[in-house]
C-alpha cells in the first residue's frame, strides 16, 4: 500500500473541542516508569516525550499523573499533586512546545488499586473490600477538589489540556462500575448516581481551569466483567459529560480484573479485522452523542485508523504500544511508508519499566541482540 492523497486528512489539523491538534493520532496515556521516586519530571521522561513529539503524533498525553500521594498506583509515576512539582511540568511542557508537539497531563487516582507501601496512607474505593474501605462523603469531596487543584497546577505549567481518567478500574472508573460499587447511598446504585463523582471532577475541574481550556477524559466503553459498567451507560455517561461541558472523550475498556480483555490485551493482532477493540462501542457513542470522540486499542495499521475517522467512528486515533516499539511511526506513515506497526502486543514493554528502567520495546531489543550474534 502507498501513500494516497485522499489519505492526507489523517495528517491534517482538527479541532477536538476547545483543542486543535495538526494530525488525527495520538499518543494514549502510558505509564513511562520515568519519573522520579517523589514524582518529579526527570531528564528521561522528558527525552522520551518530546521524542514522541518529533515522531510525528498530533498529542502527547502523559501516563497516569496521580493528583494525590494517596492514590499513586505504582513506582515512578507522574506526580501532580503538589505545587513543588511546577518546575519540571513547566520544563516538560516547554521541552515538547519546542519539538513542536501539544501535551495533557492525564489527571488520575488509584483507589482500591493504590500502592499503600508508596502512598504511606490505606487504600480507597467506593466500597469496603480486602486492603482498602470504601470512601466517606468528605473523602469524596476532597478527591473533588484534588484534582481540581491539580489541574489548575498542570494549566498553570503550560499542559494544552488536561485528561480525566475514568477508565481500567481506577478510581473513577470504579465508582462508575456496579461490580465494584456497591453503596447504597448518593454515589451507588443508579447509574446517575454511579456518574455523580465523576461528573462533580468535571464541572469542578472546568471551574478550575476556565471555560476555554480544553477538558477531555478518558472512559471505559465495557468493564468486560460479570455485571460491570455496560456500553449501554457508557452510551448514557457520555451524553452526561457532553452537557457538564467536556470536551473530548477517549473510549477504551476493560479493566485489571478482565482477564484476556483487559485494556493492554496480550497476543499478536493478526489481521486488520481484529484491530480497534472498542470500535463498535465507539460506533455508538459517536451516533448518539455530539462530542468528539478519540478511540484506542488494538490500532496497529494506518488502512484501519484512515477508516475508522473516514466512517465517522471517531475523530482521532489513539497508540499506545506501537510507539513504545517505534516512536516515529507516523512520520513513517506521513512518508509514504504505509507498512503496519511492528508492535507484538507481547506486553514485554512493562518488565523494564517495572525494574526502574523505564518502558521500553524488549521485543525489538531482544531482535537486534540476535541478529549481533549471527
Amino acid at each position: 500500500m502507498t501513500y494516497q492523497p485522499a489519505d492526507r486528512a489523517m495528517f491534517q489539523p482538527v479541532a477536538l473541542g476547545q483543542l486543535t491538534i495538526d494530525n488525527r493520532f495520538v499518543r494514549s496515556a502510558t505509564w513511562e516508569g520515568m519519573a522520579a521516586e517523589d514524582g518529579s519530571v526527570t531528564e528521561k521522561l522528558t527525552r522520551t516525550l518530546v521524542r514522541l513529539a518529533k515522531g510525528g503524533v498530533g498529542l502527547v498525553i502523559t501516563g497516569h499523573a496521580y493528583v494525590l500521594k494517596q492514590g499513586q498506583a505504582g513506582p515512578w509515576k507522574l506526580g501532580v499533586h503538589h505545587p513543588s512539582m511546577k518546575p519540571g511540568l513547566t520544563g516538560l511542557t516547554a521541552a515538547v512546545h519546542e519539538a513542536g508537539g501539544k501535551i495533557v497531563a492525564q489527571l488520575a487516582h488509584a483507589g482500591k488499586l493504590a500502592n499503600v507501601e508508596l502512598s504511606g496512607a490505606e487504600a480507597l474505593g467506593p466500597s469496603d473490600g480486602e486492603g482498602f474501605r470504601a470512601m466517606t462523603e468528605a473523602e469524596i469531596d476532597s478527591t473533588v477538589e484534588a484534582f481540581a487543584r491539580a489541574a489548575h497546577l498542570c494549566r498553570e505549567s503550560g499542559f494544552d489540556a488536561v485528561q480525566i481518567h475514568a477508565a481500567h478500574g481506577y478510581l473513577l472508573s470504579q465508582f462508575l462500575s456496579p461490580y465494584y460499587n456497591k453503596r447504597s447511598d448518593a454515589h451507588g446504585g443508579s447509574l446517575e448516581n454511579r456518574a455523580r463523582f465523576l461528573l462533580a471532577v468535571v464541572r469542578r475541574v472546568r471551574l478550575a481551569v476556565g471555560p476555554e481550556y480544553p477538558v477531555l477524559c478518558k472512559m471505559n466503553s465495557d468493564d468486560f466483567l460479570p455485571g460491570g459498567f455496560t456500553v449501554d451507560e457508557a452510551v448514557t455517561v457520555a451524553g452526561m459529560l457532553k452537557d457538564v461541558g467536556l470536551d473530548c472523550l477517549e473510549i477504551s475498556g476493560g479493566t485489571g480484573d478482565s482477564g484476556r480483555l483487559m485494556p493492554v490485551r496480550p497476543g499478536r493482532i493478526k489481521s486488520p479485522r481484529a484491530e480497534g477493540y472498542f470500535k463498535e462501542a465507539a460506533g455508538r457513542i459517536k451516533a448518539a452523542v455530539d462530542l468528539p470522540l478519540i478511540l484506542v486499542g488494538g490500532i496497529r495499521s494506518f488502512e484501519v485508523a484512515r477508516k475508522l475517522v473516514a466512517d465517522g467512528v471517531c475523530d482521532a486515533v489513539s497508540l499506545s504500544r506501537p510507539l513504545i516499539r517505534e516512536p516515529e511511526l507516523v512520520n513513517r506513515w506521513k512518508s509514504g511508508d504505509l507498512r503496519p506497526s511492528a508492535c507484538v502486543s507481547d506486553n514485554l514493554c512493562f518488565r523494564p519499566a517495572m525494574s526502574g528502567e523505564g518502558i521500553s520495546c524488549l521485543s525489538e531489543k531482544l531482535l537486534k541482540e540476535k541478529a549481533a550474534r549471527r
